[in-house]
């Protein structure tokens, strides 16, 4: 999968939109919180989610993908992992992952900041 195909499936969750808070750096976010981490458009092309409640949730990812598939730095310990898009990973686990990581965010939200679509 593309970054740019990525970063469209992201972006066109109900209440999805782009940011910026690290120079060079994108993420989508839903309410307030980060979904999906797609870093610069340099370099390997990733995403960043989460992948589970829990590290060892997570973890699965790391067993079944371990080329493609690592810890997210800083927030790997809460369920967070990277993926690689051109990888061993097929398109629709990684669009299924995504819609995973949105759900977890979204169940998370306020009531008031949740999409209504």
């Amino acid at each position: 999968m593309e970054r740019a195909e990525m970063l469209a499936y992201c972006l066109a969750k109900p209440g999805a939109w782009l940011d910026q808070p690290w120079e060079g750096d994108e993420v989508v976010k839903v309410g307030g919180r980060i979904f999906a981490f797609l870093g610069s458009d340099s370099g390997k092309p990733t995403v960043g989610i989460k992948c589970g409640p829990t590290r060892e949730v997570a973890d699965e990812w790391l067993h079944r993908h371990p080329d493609d598939a690592s810890v997210m730095a800083y927030i790997g310990r809460s369920g967070w992992n990277t993926l690689r898009l051109d990888g061993g990973i097929d398109d629709e686990e990684l669009t299924e992952a995504v819609d995973s990581s949105y759900d977890m965010v979204v169940a998370k939200l306020p009531k008031r900041e949740r999409p209504t679509a």
